[in-house]
């Protein structure tokens, strides 16, 4: 799996998904909370995605330009960013409309049932 990200486990892991999937659920919180739609959370992450493909070359001597590094990349700092858009836009829903949703699960509402 090396050969297709560019570093080792433990680099991929500390990067990727620790300091970047951070980062990665911020802008979804963020684009959730200012009502945005979830295509903005799909342009920031992509843009994520590169820099965390830059700082792989910069501190770790990975391949810059290297397409499967990124597409892995990328999909690991989706899954957080959704995860994080999703989470959030349900809270704000659940909150902002208390008189007709309720919670259902960590990442989704649903309608109030009649008491």
């Amino acid at each position: 799996m090396e050969e297709f990200l560019g570093v080792s486990w433990p680099v991929f892991v500390g990067l990727t998904v620790v300091l970047f999937g951070g980062a990665a659920w911020l802008a979804g919180q963020a684009a959730a909370s200012g009502w945005r739609p979830m295509s903005y959370v799909v342009w920031y992450t992509l843009l994520l995605g590169l820099g965390d493909r830059f700082l792989v070359f910069a501190l770790f001597e990975g391949p810059l330009l290297s397409i499967p590094g990124y597409i892995i990349d990328t999909a690991v700092l989706m899954v957080f960013s959704l995860l994080g858009y999703q989470a959030t836009r349900a809270g704000m829903m659940v909150k902002q409309y208390p008189w007709l949703y309720e919670r259902s699960g960590p990442l989704g509402w649903r309608e109030k049932r009649a008491a």
